[in-house]
C-alpha cells in the first residue's frame, strides 16, 4: 500500500449534498440544467437519475430506513459531488495527469480489502458517502486522481500542504466559471463546495471507507 497523502475517499468522493429534487431550472440562461462546469450542463434528468440510483440501493439495504432519513439532502449532496468530479478532472488535466482502467480496479481491490469484501465496501459507501454500487469505479477513479495531483504537487499532511492543493483546485474552480441553478445554492470557489453545504473534503485523499460494525 502506498502512504496516504492529504484528503479522503469520503471527502474526495463524497463532496455530495442536499435539496429537494427539481424537475425544471431556475435560471433562463440554462434552462433544465442543474449546473453549468466549464461550459458544460448537468442536467436536472442526469442528476435525479443518480438521486434515484442512490435510493433504490438504500430502499434495499437493511438500514435502508435510516439511510434515507440521513440523506434527506441527497439531491444537492449529489450534485456537489458531480461538479466536484469536474473540479478534479481540471486539475488533473492541468498537471497532465490521468488514470488508467487498471489503476481504477487495483484502488477499488485495496478499498475492498480494507473494508472486509467488495459486498461490505459496497454497503460502506453507501451509508458513508450515498454513493450507489455502480458509483464505486467513479469513487475509485477520483482517489486515483487525487493521490496522482496530491504527489505531482508535493502536498504533505501539513496546514501548507492543505492549502497548496485547495489552491490549486479554487484557481481550476474559477477556471470553470462554475454557474449552479439557484434552487440548489451557489458555488464557492474559495471552498470548492456548494456554498450552502459544507463538504468536507480536505482530509486523507484516498482513505478507504471505515468499515461499520
Amino acid at each position: 500500500m502506498h502512504r496516504r497523502t492529504a484528503l479522503s475517499v469520503s471527502a474526495a468522493a463524497t463532496l455530495l449534498a442536499a435539496a429537494p429534487l427539481l424537475t425544471a431550472c431556475g435560471s433562463d440562461a440554462h434552462p433544465g440544467a442543474a449546473a453549468v462546469v466549464g461550459g458544460q450542463r448537468i442536467e436536472v434528468s442526469s442528476l435525479q437519475a443518480q438521486v434515484k440510483d442512490v435510493r433504490a440501493a438504500q430502499k434495499a439495504s437493511p438500514q435502508g430506513e435510516r439511510l434515507i432519513e440521513e440523506t434527506g439532502d441527497l439531491s444537492r449532496r449529489t450534485l456537489h459531488g458531480m461538479i466536484f468530479d469536474r473540479v478534479v478532472e481540471e486539475v488533473a488535466k492541468d498537471n497532465g495527469i490521468t488514470a488508467s482502467r487498471g489503476e481504477i480496479q487495483r484502488t477499488r481491490g485495496d478499498f475492498a480489502r480494507q473494508s472486509g469484501g467488495e459486498e461490505q465496501m459496497r454497503a460502506v459507501l453507501l451509508q458513508q458517502q450515498g454513493v450507489a454500487p455502480d458509483g464505486v469505479d467513479d469513487v475509485a477513479r477520483r482517489a486515483v486522481l487525487m493521490n496522482k495531483i496530491a504527489a505531482k504537487l508535493g502536498v504533505t499532511d501539513s496546514p501548507e500542504g492543505q492549502k497548496k492543493l485547495t489552491d490549486a483546485f479554487s484557481r481550476a474552480s474559477k477556471e470553470l466559471k462554475i454557474e449552479v441553478n439557484p434552487r440548489y445554492g451557489t458555488w464557492d470557489d474559495e471552498k470548492i463546495q456548494l456554498a450552502s453545504y459544507t463538504a468536507p473534503w480536505v482530509r486523507q485523499i484516498s482513505k478507504a471507507p471505515e468499515a461499520v460494525a
